[in-house]
C-alpha cells in the first residue's frame, strides 16, 4: 500500500542547505517564539483563577509533511523516491479524488481546522503530539528507507498556529533525511519555541525529556521512545557521537528499571511524567499481554503518570490502571493518506483529541474528555455523528477487557469511564 511500508534509515551525510534556510528564517522563527510566549502569558493569567489541576492534549501521529507540505504557503521540492508516486503532488490529487478539491496555498491555519477552536473551548495546559515528520530542506534522503517524509522550514507556523509545548520525535521516521535532516529539524523547532523529545544529536540529547513549566501548578514531563515493533529499529538508535531516536530495545524489567532511573533522576512533588512510546504495528486492534504489562510496570515501578502510545493508524483501547490512563494507540491525528484505499475497516481517518486532567499531588487521573475528529481534505474536522458513533462503539469493544467504556456527551464529545 501507497505510504503505508515500515522502513529502516540510512547512514548520516553532510551538511545541506540548512544553515542557509536557518539563517534567512531567523527573523520568522523569532516571532513565532515571541508569539508562544504571548500564548504562555495568557495560560498563566488563567491558572491564577483555575483549577490547579493540569489538563493535557494529547494525540497521535501527526504528519505536516510530503502532501500536506505541497498545500502550505510555501511547499518544498516535491520529489520523491518512493516505488509508487514520484511527486508529493501525487497524494493531494489521490485526496482530491476522494472529497474534492482542496484550496492552494491554504493558510498555516487551514490543516487543523476545527482543532483550533476545539483548543480554545477545552484549554489544555500543555499540547503534545508524536511529529512523524522531518522539518527540512535537506535532499539527503537515507538511502535505506522507501518512504521520507519532511516539511519545508518555511511552513514551519503551521506547527506554530497549533500551539504545540512538545513534539515527540522518537519514531521512525525522524532520520528520514539522516543526520542533517534531524539536525534542521531541531534547530527549527527549538528556535519556535518548541520543545522536542526522544531523537538529538547524540545519546543524552536523544534522552532528555521535555520540561514543560506549568505556571501555577507544575510541570510536565516528556520522556520518549521509539521501539522496534513499530520500525524504529536499531540503526536508527542515537549513539555517543551519532545523531538518531532514542530506541527501547524491548519491554524487559531492564527496560522498565532504566525509565525509572531516567524518571527519578528530574521528578519533583507536583511534576506529572508523560512516558511516549512509539511501539507496535500500523493496523491492529490487539493489545500484546507484554506491552500491558509494560505499561503498568511503567506506573508501578518507574512513576509514569500517562502512557501515550502512538504508531497505529487507528485508536486502540484505552485503560485506566491505579487512576492513572495508558492510551495503547492514538491513531492519526493528520496525515496525507485520504486517497489511499486498503484498510477501510479500521477508519483511519477518524482520531481523538484526548484531553486526560489530572491532579499534580497524586498524579491520578480525574477526568478525561476526547473530541472526534475526521481528516478531510487534508484538514482535521469535528466527526460526523456516525463517526462519533464508530469511535464510541469501537472504545467501549475494546475497553471491555481493559475495564473502561465511553459515553457521548450533547455536544458530540466522549467521556472516558472507568473502574
Amino acid at each position: 500500500m501507497i505510504g503505508f511500508l515500515k522502513d529502516g534509515a540510512g547512514k548520516a551525510s553532510g551538511m545541506n542547505r540548512r544553515r542557509f534556510m536557518l539563517s534567512a528564517g531567523g527573523a520568522l522563527l523569532s516571532g513565532l517564539a515571541h508569539a508562544k510566549a504571548a500564548r504562555l502569558g495568557k495560560r498563566q493569567m488563567i491558572a491564577t483563577t483555575a483549577s490547579r489541576k493540569i489538563t493535557l492534549f494529547l494525540c497521535g501521529d501527526v504528519m505536516t509533511g510530503r502532501g500536506i507540505d505541497q498545500i502550505l504557503p510555501h511547499p518544498g521540492e516535491p520529489h520523491l523516491r518512493e516505488p509508487y508516486l514520484r511527486s508529493a503532488v501525487e497524494y493531494v490529487k489521490l485526496a482530491e479524488r476522494k472529497s474534492g478539491r482542496i484550496p492552494r496555498p491554504v493558510d498555516f491555519g487551514y490543516v487543523w481546522g476545527d482543532a483550533l477552536n476545539e483548543w480554545e473551548r477545552m484549554r489544555p495546559d500543555v499540547r503534545i503530539a508524536n511529529l512523524e515528520t522531518t522539518v527540512t530542506s535537506s535532499g539527503n534522503a537515507a538511502p535505506n528507507k522507501i518512504i521520507h517524509y519532511r516539511m519545508n522550514p518555511e511552513n514551519l507556523p503551521c506547527l506554530t498556529e497549533a500551539g504545540f509545548d512538545g513534539l515527540v520525535l522518537a519514531n521512525n521516521h525522524a532520520m528520514d533525511f539522516a543526520s542533517t535532516g534531524l539536525a534542521e529539524t531541531l534547530d527549527t523547532l527549538h528556535q519556535a519555541g518548541i520543545s522536542t523529545v526522544g531523537a538529538g544529536r547524540n545519546t543524552q540529547e536523544a534522552a532528555t525529556p521535555a520540561i514543560i513549566k506549568v505556571p501555577g501548578k507544575g510541570r510536565v514531563l516528556v520522556f520518549a521512545w521509539g521501539m522496534p515493533s513499530s520500525g524504529v529499529t536499531r540503526d536508527l538508535a542515537a549513539g555517543i557521537e551519532r545523531s538518531g531516536v532514542n530506541v527501547l530495545p524491548d519491554l524487559s524489567q531492564e527496560a522498565v528499571k532504566a525509565v525509572a532511573r531516567q524518571v527519578g533522576a528530574v521528578r519533583r512533588p507536583r511534576d506529572i511524567v508523560v512516558a511516549s512510546i512509539h511501539w507496535g504495528d500500523n493496523w491492529n486492534f490487539s493489545i500484546l499481554r507484554e506491552e500491558r504489562d509494560f505499561a503498568r510496570r511503567l506506573i508501578d515501578i518507574s512513576g509514569v503518570d500517562v502512557v501515550h502510545g502512538h504508531s497505529s493508524h487507528h485508536v486502540k483501547g484505552i485503560e485506566v490502571y491505579r487512576d492513572r490512563p495508558i492510551l495503547y494507540g492514538c491513531g492519526d491525528f493528520l496525515n496525507d493518506y485520504e486517497g489511499i484505499a486498503g484498510y477501510e475497516e479500521f477508519r483511519g481517518d477518524l482520531a481523538l483529541m484526548y484531553f486526560p486532567t489530572l491532579e499534580p499531588a497524586t498524579g491520578k487521573l480525574e477526568h478525561f474528555a476526547m473530541t472526534p475528529t475526521q481528516i478531510r481534505q487534508f484538514r482535521v474536522g469535528r466527526a460526523p455523528e456516525q463517526g462519533v458513533r464508530w469511535l464510541a462503539d469501537t472504545l467501549n469493544r475494546e475497553g471491555q477487557r481493559l475495564g473502561t467504556r465511553v459515553a457521548i456527551d450533547a455536544d458530540g464529545t466522549l467521556r472516558l469511564h472507568w473502574r
